[in-house]
């Protein structure tokens, strides 16, 4: 006895007279998502027009001086050119500091809730922001390592640990460190 696998697609519940005819889509981000990406498939006809409907989109980061984290935007490129208005934003781009790519991939914050725990008492995360405790393991890691961690953390273009700080002196117990090297706290 023999098997027939009927398959169908999941946009518009159409048959797919062969297999070869189904695009496989993953779904990154959407509004619905609520555990992370899925996959879908839907016929090659389906979705002929969805090159045609993609946006020209920018994501930016907003390291502001008073948040620990970066607040991650996104929106068209159109809107964003718009931003700059003495100098064409290709012309600003290019002549803007280079920074290096993030080693941490951004996820959704729904996405986020089910990863693993980071543990920011390694010398691979240590002085990142966090929301979290900072632990004693960590502050030690800091207090011992705070060159290299800033180092790591320029190169990954996320914000320093920095002495003249309050905030970061308090949350890594670095008033011994800032006044050995004659930093005043602003």
């Amino acid at each position: 006895m023999g098997q027939k696998i009927i398959r169908f697609s999941d946009l518009t519940g159409r048959h797919a007279e062969e297999e070869d005819q189904l695009v496989r889509v993953v779904v990154r981000a959407h509004p619905e998502l609520v555990d992370g990406p899925v996959a879908i498939e839907a016929l090659a006809g389906e979705l002929a027009e969805v090159r045609g409907l993609a946006l020209d989109l920018v994501t930016i980061e907003l390291h502001r001086p008073d948040a620990e984290e970066p607040e991650t935007v996104v929106m068209t490129a159109e809107a964003f050119d718009r931003l700059a208005t003495v100098t064409p934003m290709a012309e600003v781009l290019r002549g803007a500091e280079r920074v290096a790519a993030r080693t941490v991939p951004v996820q959704a914050p729904a996405a986020a809730a089910g990863r693993e725990r980071v543990n920011y008492a390694s010398t691979e995360h240590a002085g990142r922001p966090h929301k979290g405790r900072t632990t004693d393991a960590e502050k030690q890691l800091v207090r011992q390592h705070l060159d290299e961690i800033n180092e790591r953390l320029a190169a990954e273009g996320v914000r320093t640990v920095d002495l003249a700080n309050p905030e970061h002196v308090a949350r890594y117990g670095l008033e011994e460190l800032a006044a050995e090297r004659g930093v005043t706290l602003g």
